[in-house]
């Protein structure tokens, strides 16, 4: 079984920026510019607000058991539902997890096995 990864990277604003500047100024000479995929923080401050424990842990539980709803979801986590659905719509926001929407229902998916984490010095 293949496993699967997403990457996350901390990278400065001038850094970012300068990785833009440099793939339109590619664009525009017509090059073709190889896509990169991934989920980008500007400090690791804001990398560990986004990745708390909870949340990791709720991730975890995406991916093991599989829940059908957001309630199941905090059942398993022993959390406040409301606290549970503040997460995983915050983690849905940031891209690391993906919500799907079935009567009345909304349940998390987790796609990845990894989490690969880059830091640029």
């Amino acid at each position: 079984m293949r496993v699967k990864k997403i990457h996350i990277g901390i990278k400065d604003l001038k850094s970012s920026l300068a990785d833009f500047v440099r793939v339109a100024e590619a664009i525009e000479r017509g090059e073709k510019v190889k896509k990169t995929r991934g989920i980008y923080f500007t400090s690791m401050e804001a990398f560990r607000k986004v990745l708390t424990p909870k949340r990791m842990n709720l991730l975890r539980l995406i991916r093991a058991k599989k829940p059908t709803s957001l309630h199941q979801l905090a059942r398993l986590a022993r959390r406040n539902i409301k606290n549970v659905s503040d997460d995983v719509r915050y983690l849905a926001q940031v891209g690391l997890v993906e919500l799907k929407d079935s009567e009345k229902k909304i349940s998390a998916l987790v796609n990845y096995d990894k989490i690969l984490l880059e830091i640029a010095v």
